[in-house]
């Protein structure tokens, strides 16, 4: 007997950790099978099945543009999506998630042209005939088709699960013919008008734009300072000039008046000396914002001296003559000073040159003081002085097509200045009529997909009131107010965001001169009256339901719509709408008119620019047509910046490409990252932020692993609570605080406290305290032994409850080891979060181990220093002796053994006077250590658990071992496992 006990292998006696689950991950070969696995299952279809009955949750998706592969601000967005879909999809929902696509507009169309015409030298076909238009837009279509296809698949490698097989697109036959019944229902109303005024316009791209398709960029002006000559003789300041400022000196052909402010002090200047080559002379009397004098003549390289105060009043009466007037013809009109609310003496001169076809302010300022002025007998009629192509017309005479040479230009084709600055300065030079010059480098507004600058032009554009009075007495802008007060939003400061943007914006323009999307589907007159026809109407949408909205570019689509009203003056509109208002309808055709969804949604998830875009149109659209918001929260995020901050681009090799990422570490890194991130605001990515990220998630991958090591030798056997060693009901006290933690996190939108709540529990108080405490009766404990089956029934709910909190941030992961514990499961995704019992709460017992950790520390560090001098290599050769005068500590070791938690053979407890040399720490006051060596003490390692004890041999059947180990040997000798 002896003899086999000595050649006995213990290692083999012990419950060690056994399981398949890799501790390398392997992610990028694991992922695709896994994705491969939930749609050869249909896992989408499941959850639905499953969750039939339940109360929905929708997350509507902000439909991203079908035309390229997704970067990293894609892979951001979807992840979040995702993971809210699914955290109250596992919280007693049923949470659909439909995907879809922005595919209508300029950017595919431009593709078109590129690829099918301008790089083949062939030229873009004549879209003014039917068949050319309906050839070209099956065109666009057949691009949209093909990167809906690969942007799918790629969000359905980042884990996404939804609806792919069947997404909403704004292409679709039945979504244009929604899009068209929106629009028909302003018209409907007389939201919907036809008007000329100065919009945001590319020349380049030859449409107007929309404020969310605006960026500014840095940009270098001419800067010029312009004399407006006093028109009235008889006035005190006959002779002098109003001196104005402006950066855009093309637009001074366009101007009719000069705003001033009653709240800023001008005075009358008499220019004394002068060293300029052209320009002011001594002798002329100019009119200045007093605070902009001394600037403005410093720029003209003039002296000036201040002969008088001119009040409001006495500007308000003057009449001005235009610069240009002497120029030969065409500027003779009168211009008045008008009153305006955006004039103030922080830059310029305190004047404001206005010209109403290029600028918003310029236009409200004219239309205010309109009624006014043609009472003073001046012609308020608003002028178009420069074409779609950025050339001036006969409404800028001397520049226009009478110009010799040809009109001159603002913005060529590529973007670049044309020559109408320099035409407007010459012959202002020429007139006298030039102050001073100059150059300014400013902010400037660009399209965001040509990047170049854009220009405000007068142009008859259709558009939506925002301030009309409605039949139930409110205005657009007053219910999308008060549904952004009644609308939640994370973070808060996005409805002040929202809000600002409301009220200031002006009407909706929702025409654009292109070709692919869908078209303002109404017919009007020559003043712009629209036909309001229900009949007209059905046969529209009728055909755009079967046909699309390619029926309305067919040939004879005015006469088969029309009917028998087409021998009326009706026109065929044949502008496109704006493509905010295609995705500001989507709700429409995708949330009430899909049974699985439901209206409004429960929240909408965009990034941050989306306040002027697709949450701004979605609002606008809605609460015209039903009064209130299609969200109930709006939630958004910012951009991804790289490791300095810096905004990612190609020319710097900053970005971060999401298809890497996937490749060389796989998604679920991705996802840690979205995870553990602000994304509320900017976040930044990079090789080191990556790589902290794979670093945690191996920590976190080990620490499930070693869960189902041990639960490898589960038998099930269950312990009831009060028979549980404190240790273990700490353990479950801790899952119940961390329930609250994760349900309320998921509730409020804030992963990142879920992610690190659950990363530094599984790090620092299980491998790191509770796995490291209980691996010794884990392991060696007998089988009968309460401690282990109490301990084996806590990891089994410590993997069931943090698998599943952590399978909407990690599904891959989550997947991979639920499929491990559970063979025969389909899916882990098709789980509900675990209810923690009540019971499991203990705060009184928590506090208690607060102290008992407190101490453990002070040991723990002691030993620490010990094995760094190399005096003890296992914590188990050690013996501690705790020197203890902290009498509110000791009370917390009632019925614990703190050689136990330290992890010691043994360990003293003495109420001596510490040594001056013993471990303290300055945060544990009453408590310092000695580490003594357990063999000192006359303890004998055991063969078996590597535990230093007095009992070792007592057993003559296992004398290698203590006696506890011995009795587990005896057992598993009984149960045949020997």
């Amino acid at each position: 007997m002896n003899d086999k006990a000595e050649t006995l292998d213990y290692s083999k006696t012990l419950y060690l950790p056994q399981t398949e689950f890799p501790m390398r991950a392997g992610l990028p070969e694991k992922e695709p099978a896994l994705v491969k696995r939930w749609q050869d299952m249909d896992l989408y279809k499941r959850l639905r099945e499953t969750a039939a009955g339940r109360p929905k949750y929708v997350l509507h998706d902000g439909p991203p543009y079908a035309n390229g592969n997704i970067h990293i601000g894609h892979a951001l967005n979807k992840i979040l999506k995702d993971i809210i879909v699914r955290s109250f999809q596992m919280r007693g929902f049923d949470s659909n998630y439909v995907p879809g696509w922005d595919c209508h507009g300029l950017p595919i169309e431009w593709k078109i042209e590129e690829e099918n015409y301008r790089s083949k030298g062939k030229s873009k076909p004549d879209l003014s005939q039917p068949a050319a238009m309906v050839a070209f837009r099956q065109e666009c279509r057949a691009y949209a088709e093909k990167w809906i296809k690969v942007q799918g698949d790629e969000f359905q490698r980042l884990g996404v699960v939804g609806d792919f097989d069947n997404p909403y697109t704004t292409m679709a036959y039945h979504a244009e013919a929604r899009i068209a019944g929106e629009l028909l229902k302003f018209a409907a109303t007389d939201q919907l008008y036809r008007g000329s005024k100065p919009v945001m316009w590319s020349v380049v791209e030859r449409t107007a734009l929309a404020e969310a398709e605006i960026e500014y960029q840095d940009y270098e002006s001419d800067a010029i300072w312009v004399k407006f000559p006093v028109n009235d003789a008889t006035s005190a300041f006959a002779g002098s000039h109003v001196v104005i400022w402006t950066t855009t000196p093309w637009t001074i052909p366009g101007n009719r008046a000069v705003a001033y402010s009653p709240r800023v002090a001008y005075g009358l200047y008499e220019i004394t000396a002068a060293e300029n080559d052209f320009g002011p002379q001594p002798g002329e009397k100019l009119i200045f914002a007093d605070a902009l004098a001394e600037e403005s003549s410093a720029k003209a390289k003039v002296v000036m001296k201040r002969l008088r105060d001119i009040s409001a009043e006495q500007l308000a009466g003057l009449t001005l003559s235009h610069p240009l007037h002497g120029l030969g013809g065409g500027y003779e009109f009168p211009v008045p000073l008008v009153a305006g609310d955006h004039v103030t003496d922080d830059a310029g001169t305190g004047f404001v040159h206005t010209a109403p076809s290029h600028g918003r302010e310029d236009f409200e300022a004219w239309v205010d003081a309109a009624p006014e002025l043609r009472k003073r007998g001046i012609d308020t009629a608003i002028p178009f002085p420069v074409d779609d192509a950025g050339f001036y017309t006969k409404d800028a005479p001397g520049f226009g097509p009478d110009r010799e040479g040809g009109a001159a230009r603002v913005i060529d084709d590529n973007g670049k200045k044309g020559d109408a600055n320099k035409a407007v300065i010459e012959a202002l030079i020429a007139v006298n009529a030039l102050f001073a010059r100059g150059r300014l480098k400013h902010q400037y507004p660009h399209s965001w997909r040509s990047k170049k600058p854009i220009i405000f032009r007068n142009t008859p554009q259709w558009f939506v009131y925002m301030d009309k009075e409605l039949a139930d007495g409110t205005t657009l802008r007053g219910r999308a107010l008060n549904a952004i007060d009644a609308t939640r939003f994370v973070p808060a400061a996005g409805q002040t965001r929202l809000r600002s943007m409301i009220e200031e914006r002006p009407d909706w323009v929702l025409s654009r001169q292109r070709a692919w999307g869908v078209p303002i589907a109404v017919f009007a007159d020559e003043d712009g009256n629209v036909l309001k026809d229900d009949a007209v109407n059905a046969r529209i949408l009728e055909a755009f339901e079967k046909e699309g909205a390619d029926a309305w570019f067919a040939e004879g689509a005015r006469e088969r719509f029309l009917g028998a009203k087409a021998n009326e003056p009706w026109k065929q509109v044949t502008d496109i709408l704006d493509v905010w208002f295609d995705s500001g309808s989507t709700h429409t055709f995708t949330l009430e008119d899909r049974p699985d969804l439901k209206w409004p949604a429960d929240v909408y998830l965009e990034g941050s620019d989306q306040h002027r875009g697709w949450f701004h149109s979605s609002l606008l659209e809605s609460c015209g047509t039903r009064g209130r918001a299609p969200y109930d929260t709006v939630v958004t995020h910012g951009f991804t910046m790289d490791e300095e901050g810096r905004k990612m681009s190609k020319s710097l090799g900053n970005t971060v490409v999401p298809q890497d990422v996937i490749k060389q570490s796989g998604a679920d890194i991705l996802r840690l990252w979205v995870a553990t991130t602000d994304y509320w605001e900017d976040q930044r990515l990079g090789k080191t932020i990556l790589q902290t990220n794979i670093d945690a998630y191996r920590k976190l991958r080990n620490t499930i692993r070693w869960m189902l090591g041990t639960l490898a030798h589960d038998d099930g056997a269950e312990v009831a609570l009060a028979e549980m060693p404190e240790l273990e009901r700490l353990m479950l006290h801790r899952l119940a605080e961390l329930d609250e933690v994760v349900r309320s996190g998921f509730d409020a939108f804030e992963f990142k406290r879920i992610t690190r709540n659950l990363l530094d529990f599984m790090v620092v108080e299980l491998s790191a305290f509770y796995f490291d405490i209980r691996k010794d009766a884990l392991y060696c404990d007998a089988p009968s032994s309460v401690k282990r089956k109490a301990s084996v029934k806590v990891v089994r709910h410590l993997f069931d409850c943090l698998v599943k909190w952590l399978a909407p941030l990690l599904p891959f992961t989550t997947e991979e080891a639920w499929l491990d514990r559970n063979p025969k499961a389909e899916s882990l995704h098709l789980e509900q979060m675990p209810a923690v019992p009540a019971e499991w709460r203990d705060d009184a017992l928590a506090e208690k181990w607060r102290k008992i950790r407190q101490v453990r520390s002070v040991v723990t560090g002691a030993l620490e220093l010990e094995r760094a001098k190399k005096t003890i290599g296992s914590s188990l050769e050690a013996v501690p002796v705790v020197y203890m005068t902290n009498a509110v500590l000791e009370e917390a070791f009632d019925g614990v053994d703190l050689a136990e938690i330290s992890i010691t053979s043994d360990l003293v407890i003495s109420h001596a006077a510490a040594p001056a040399d013993a471990f303290a720490l300055r945060e544990v006051p009453g408590v310092a250590v000695v580490v003594g060596k357990a063999e000192d003490r006359g303890l004998v390692k055991c063969a078996r658990s590597w535990r230093y004890t007095a009992d070792v041999g007592s057993d003559a059947a296992f004398p290698g071992v203590s006696a506890r180990d011995a009795a587990a040997l005896h057992e598993l000798k009984a149960l045949g496992r020997l």
